[in-house]
């Protein structure tokens, strides 16, 4: 079973027609894509693992919620830098967010879901239950 992209985006029938780039600049900047992480999901026979690429953060940068089997991983960070000199300030901000959730399959054991961070990717392992993970072969006998 496959982990399941949420998106708080409404799908708007004319959303093509009105979000089209005709000035050169970047249009659809509310899409996947644009401030929001790659992210990788890779399924194996014990587990689940989410790779989130996000570089210049530090870990104290996300939060990471488990709701009634959705998994949400947000993050939200504002830099401000002020200088006076002579005659001019310089005021410079940024402002960045973003969320991504995942419908967790029955098969994960949600007491172990485990997160680190390192070199700009958040991985998040979301153990399988017992009963979910492969079992080997065996041959059955006849009696």
């Amino acid at each position: 079973m496959s982990l399941i992209k949420r998106t708080d985006r409404l799908p708007l029938i004319f959303d093509d027609i009105f979000n089209t780039d005709w000035f050169g600049g970047i249009a659809n900047e509310h899409k996947i894509g644009f401030n929001t992480p790659a992210v990788n999901v890779k399924e194996s026979d014990n587990d689940f693992i989410i790779e989130l690429a996000a570089p210049g953060l530090v870990k104290e940068d996300f939060n990471i919620e488990l709701d009634n089997d959705v998994l949400t991983i947000s993050s939200e960070t504002k830099n401000e830098a002020k200088e006076e000199k002579d005659n001019y300030t310089r005021k410079e901000f940024s402002y960045q967010t973003f969320k991504r959730s995942f419908n967790l399959p029955d098969t994960v054991n949600i007491a172990d879901i485990l997160a680190s961070y390192d070199n700009g990717v958040l991985l998040v392992k979301l153990p399988k239950k017992e009963e979910a993970k492969v079992q080997p072969k065996r041959l059955i006998e006849i009696s």
